[in-house]
C-alpha cells in the first residue's frame, strides 16, 4: 500500500483534482465561492464546480477600462482582478446592526448576532491575501474587534492563486504584496499549462490545508514542478502593468500637502467613490436609523461609505473636507502615508482596481510620480 504525501510537500493536480477540492470542501459543509462571470466582468459569486470557472477567458485593464477577451488556452485562472474583492464576503456591504420594537410600554432591542458560516475562497490572489491581512489588523487586530467581521474571518478557508497573468494597472511587485503568496492561505494553486497539459501544483499553508491536501488524487511534485511554477510567478512579476515609485512615498506625500497637483487632479476626479469602493482594504462605514411611521419599530443599519462623499466628513456646521482636492489628498495620504502610522503597513496592495474602475482613468501610481519628479525639478512645491 503506498504511503499517504506528507501534508509539507507540494503535489500535482489535474482539473479532475481541482474538482475533488471543491468537492472536499463541500463535505465539510462549506459553502464555495470563486470567480465567475457575470455582467461582462469576471466576479466573486457562489459556484458548484470547475464548470463555473471562466474558462478561456482573461482581462484587459488599462485606466477606467475593462474588457473581457478570449485566450487561446483553457485556463480557469488566466485573468487578473475584477471589480469585486474578498471583502464583499468578510466585511460585508450593508448589516442590520439592530432592531428595537415597542409593545405598549416596553421597547425591545434585538442585536444582529455575528454569522459565522464556513465558506471557502478558491482563487484568492496573493494582493488580495495581503488586502485582507491589513483589514484583519483594522478590523481584529486592536483593542475594539468588529465581531461580524471577525465571525465571517474566523469561517473562511482560503485556496489561493499565485498569479499568472499581470493585468494592465497591476502594481503588487512594487508595493511588496505579490504576484506569489507567502502566508495567510490554507491552500495554493499555481495553474500551468504547457501544450496539452493543464495542471495545477498544490501546497499546504496550514494544519487544515494538509487534511484537505492528502484526499486529492494526484502525485507529488517533481523539481521540474516547482521550477515551471517559479517560472509562471517570475513571468508574471516581469509584467506589471504600474509600478509605484521606489522612494519614502509617505514622507514624499506628507511634505507636499499643499502641492498644485492636487487641485489638478481634483478637476478630473468626479469624487464617485468608485476608487474606495472596488478597494479590497478600505473599511469605511456609516449607520443609518430606520423606522416605521407607526413608530413601532426601528432599526439601525452599517453600510460601506467613503472619504470622498461629502457628508462622510460633516461635523456640526459643515464638512470638514468640502473640496473635491481635499477629499482626493484624504484618501491618497491616508492610503499610502498616514495608514503607516495608524497600522504599521501600507493600505495600498498594488491590484489597481482604483485605476481600472475610475471612470475617467485617474492613476494613483501617476499621481504619486508627477509630485515626485516635481520635487525632484525643484519646483518648490515641497512644502506642507
Amino acid at each position: 500500500m503506498q504511503d499517504a504525501p506528507s501534508p509539507s510537500t507540494p503535489r500535482v493536480i489535474d482539473v479532475g483534482g481541482l474538482q475533488a477540492l471543491i468537492e472536499a470542501l463541500r463535505r465539510r459543509e462549506r459553502k464555495i465561492i470563486g470567480p465567475t462571470i457575470a455582467g461582462g466582468a469576471i466576479i466573486y459569486d457562489e459556484i458548484d464546480g470547475v464548470c463555473d470557472l471562466p474558462k478561456g477567458f482573461a482581462d484587459e485593464q488599462q485606466p477606467g477600462r475593462y474588457a473581457l477577451r478570449r485566450r487561446d488556452d483553457d485556463a480557469l485562472f488566466g485573468f487578473a482582478v475584477g471589480p469585486q474583492s474578498w471583502k464583499k464576503f468578510l466585511h460585508v456591504p450593508a448589516l442590520r446592526l439592530w432592531r428595537a420594537r415597542r409593545q405598549e410600554n416596553e421597547v425591545t432591542v434585538e442585536a444582529t448576532a455575528p454569522v459565522n458560516e464556513p465558506v471557502a475562497f478558491i482563487g484568492v490572489r496573493a494582493c488580495e491575501l495581503a488586502a485582507i491581512a491589513i483589514q484583519d489588523r483594522v478590523l481584529m487586530g486592536g483593542e475594539y474587534v468588529d465581531p461580524h467581521y471577525q465571525a465571517r474571518r474566523e469561517g473562511a478557508f482560503l485556496v489561493a492563486l499565485n498569479c499568472s497573468e499581470a493585468g494592465g494597472t497591476c502594481f503588487c511587485v512594487s508595493m511588496d504584496a505579490g504576484p506569489k503568496v507567502s502566508r495567510g492561505f490554507d491552500l495554493a494553486l499555481t495553474e500551468l499549462i504547457s501544450g496539452e497539459a493543464h495542471a495545477f501544483l498544490i501546497e499546504a499553508g496550514s494544519p487544515e490545508g494538509a487534511e484537505v491536501l492528502v484526499e486529492l488524487p494526484g502525485r507529488p511534485a517533481t523539481q521540474a514542478d516547482i521550477d515551471a511554477a517559479g517560472a509562471v510567478v517570475a513571468r508574471t512579476a516581469a509584467n506589471m502593468g504600474r509600478e509605484m515609485p521606489k522612494q519614502d512615498v509617505p514622507a514624499l506625500l506628507m511634505r507636499n500637502l499643499q502641492h498644485p497637483r492636487w487641485d489638478e487632479v481634483a478637476q478630473r476626479c468626479l469624487s464617485c467613490a468608485n476608487c474606495t469602493m472596488v478597494c479590497p482594504t478600505c473599511f469605511c462605514t456609516t449607520v443609518e436609523e430606520h423606522g416605521d411611521l407607526a413608530g413601532v419599530e426601528s432599526a439601525r443599519d452599517r453600510r460601506w461609505d467613503s472619504c470622498f462623499t461629502m457628508d462622510y466628513s460633516y461635523i456640526h456646521g459643515g464638512s470638514v473636507r468640502p473640496g473635491v482636492p481635499s477629499r482626493y489628498r484624504q484618501w491618497m495620504t491616508h492610503k499610502l502615508a498616514t495608514w503607516h502610522e495608524q497600522f504599521g503597513t501600507s493600505g495600498c496592495v498594488g491590484c489597481g482596481r482604483c485605476i481600472t474602475w475610475c471612470p475617467v482613468g485617474i492613476d494613483i501610481t501617476e499621481e504619486t510620480k508627477a509630485i515626485s519628479a516635481s520635487e525632484q525639478a525643484g519646483d518648490g512645491h515641497g512644502k506642507s
